[in-house]
């Protein structure tokens, strides 16, 4: 394995124990055994090494979350019960992994003073979008690109919160039943009545 794969490896490993902001160069130099002028040479800087980290930390759980997604479920379930096993999935990934998505938060806060980092979180999240409307249609059945976006914007969203419920206070976290419920409330509200007849 090469200094650039070493600093990848020490790089992720700092930022799930130190978080995005608190990991220095010379903290990945420990953690990798590299040179600390490799980390200028194969990534440009601290930040851009940190981001390519956080990506493939991502990867790797987008991995574990399509094998989860995948998995065999009852073929009996219909499609409100699909939904509350996607999201119970989900809900209980979010929890493994929560140094992760502490540093994904992080991130987030540091956007506004940095160019790169909001940049790299704009293309994260469009990929994500992408990512989940294709993953999660299996479930919910195909669909034309607009109709797709939408969908992996709203899964976006909702992940999104519920990463931010999880970390604050994963005792009080929905179900897949919860957000199934909640859904259905909501559709029948924003259906409202039928025409008039």
């Amino acid at each position: 394995m090469g200094h650039r794969e070493d600093l990848l490896d020490g790089a992720e490993a700092c930022l799930l124990r130190k978080g995005y902001s608190g990991t220095t160069a010379r903290d990945i130099v420990a953690a990798s055994g590299a040179q600390l002028g490799s980390i200028g040479y194969h990534f440009g800087s601290k930040e851009a090494l940190m981001n390519a980290a956080l990506v493939r930390a991502t990867e790797k759980w987008g991995d574990q979350l399509e094998q989860a997604l995948t998995a065999a479920s009852d073929p009996s379930a219909g499609p409100r019960e699909h939904f509350e096993i996607v999201w119970d999935r989900i809900i209980d990934l979010i929890g493994r992994h929560r140094a992760l998505w502490a540093a994904q938060f992080e991130a987030f806060s540091l956007m506004q003073r940095s160019p790169d980092i909001r940049r790299f979180l704009a293309e994260s999240q469009e990929h994500a979008r992408d990512g989940l409307s294709a993953l999660l249609q299996q479930f919910e059945g195909e669909h034309d690109p607009d109709t797709a976006a939408r969908i992996g914007s709203f899964h976006l969203a909702l992940m999104t919160g519920l990463i931010a419920q999880c970390l604050a206070s994963p005792e009080n976290a929905p179900t897949g039943r919860d957000l199934a419920e909640a859904i259905r409330v909501m559709a029948e509200s924003i259906a409202g009545p039928g025409p008039a007849a």
